[in-house]
């Protein structure tokens, strides 16, 4: 009996490490305020990583595509349950995130004769203005982000290592701008991509790549993959902020 809580220990360190081996490979998001909302970007093959979750939320996720699909239909049913029984105004990320899919994966997590999700995730919250939008990097494990779980910088990364993801915040801290175009946050969003992408991300030499060295390497996994991205529009003429950039308008955009 006295070994079981060390077999537990044990058995969660070895969950732990299987879920980072799981994700290295995911290919980053990033998800950045700009003048007009919040913008996410990835790049992929086909398979969709940015989905709408309910009126000013989104999600951006990397992992199984089983498991991410199941986490969004939860955050879905439990945003639009609380919009029902209260109201669309009362739907907060914070209280999804908090109260709802951090128990939910916590448990999943730590249940080691089940299986746990294999998701990584972005939540954003758009607000009235950049300083009021909302990101929360939800981990696999029901942690959210980081002191406190509370990211108010105005951009928010995840990717497979965290070495990467502390590459992708360093370019973002450096060349984000709250007030900039569309246009400009594309730039900034593609360049933290690129720089989370870019392997192997631990063995970078100090100091970021220039803009030049990272378009080169965008241009060159663009040759066989896919660009996606979405906004959360700030002021919409109906209350659903989602849109997804595709066409014409994404090819400008990144160009």
């Amino acid at each position: 009996m006295i070994e079981e809580p060390y077999r537990w220990v044990e058995a969660i360190a070895n969950r732990r490490e299987y879920i980072e081996t799981q994700l290295a490979p995911g290919s980053p998001i990033a998800a950045l305020s700009y003048g007009g909302g919040i913008l996410f970007v990835t790049v992929g093959q086909a398979r969709q990583k940015l989905f709408e979750i309910y009126d000013r939320i989104a999600l951006g996720a990397i992992g199984h595509p089983g498991d991410i699909e199941r986490l969004r239909m939860a955050a879905i049913e439990l945003a639009s349950a609380e919009g029902f029984t209260r109201s669309a105004a009362d739907v907060s990320l914070r209280r999804l995130a908090f109260y709802s899919l951090s128990p939910l994966l916590k448990t999943a997590f730590e249940q080691v004769y089940g299986a746990p999700y294999l998701a990584r995730m972005i939540f954003a919250e758009v607000g009235a203005a950049p300083e009021g939008d909302l990101y929360l990097r939800v981990e696999y494990d029901g942690a959210i982000a980081a002191e406190g779980g509370v990211k108010r910088a105005g951009f928010c990364a995840i990717s497979g290592t965290a070495r990467a993801t502390e590459l992708m915040e360093e370019l973002l801290q450096r060349d984000h701008d709250p007030k900039a175009t569309l246009h400009g946050a594309m730039k900034v969003a593609l360049d933290a991509w690129s720089i989370g992408s870019m392997p192997p991300a631990d063995d970078l030499p100090s100091g970021l790549p220039g803009r030049p060295a990272l378009l080169a390497y965008r241009q060159e996994k663009l040759v066989s993959a896919t660009l996606e991205a979405c906004v959360l529009e700030r002021s919409a003429a109906t209350s659903i902020r989602y849109r997804q950039l595709a066409g014409d308008e994404l090819q400008a955009l990144s160009a």
